[in-house]
């Protein structure tokens, strides 16, 4: 079964928003080459979620994981993103789409990012070691 990874963000007006973003989608690209990922975005920015699930239905994904790159699961989360997975399981029907939860909910990201505010305190405390 052939997987895709279709990250999704918020979207803004200013381009230099989303180079955190790219960043995150060309890591994983370079660490899974063979994986397709898309990056797609709410608002502002393109493509949209729905133009990036397309984009992975027709690289012939069987099975699409959808990772909001939001930091809690607020109403774009709960309300928007399960709306637009309804259009792209209509659109798309022989893709299994699986929404994720949103990465800042994700137990090591809220640990790395702890330990990233606990760094600029260095040299008066230094982070224990994970």
């Amino acid at each position: 079964m052939k997987q895709g990874l279709l990250l999704f963000a918020h979207g803004a007006r200013d381009s230099r928003w989303a180079l955190p973003f790219e960043d995150i989608a060309e890591r994983i690209r370079a660490r899974a080459p063979n994986l397709p990922v898309e990056l797609a975005f709410l608002e502002f920015m393109r493509p949209d979620l729905l133009e990036g699930g397309r984009r992975l239905a027709a690289a012939q994904c069987e099975r699409v994981d959808v990772v909001p790159l939001f930091l809690g699961a607020g109403g774009h989360v709960r309300k928007d993103i399960p709306e637009l997975l309804i259009q792209l399981e209509s659109a798309h029907p022989a893709v299994h789409w699986e929404l994720r939860p949103a990465i800042g909910e994700v137990d090591s990201v809220v640990e790395a990012m702890a330990m990233a505010a606990l760094a600029w305190l260095q040299p008066l405390q230094a982070p224990t070691p994970l």
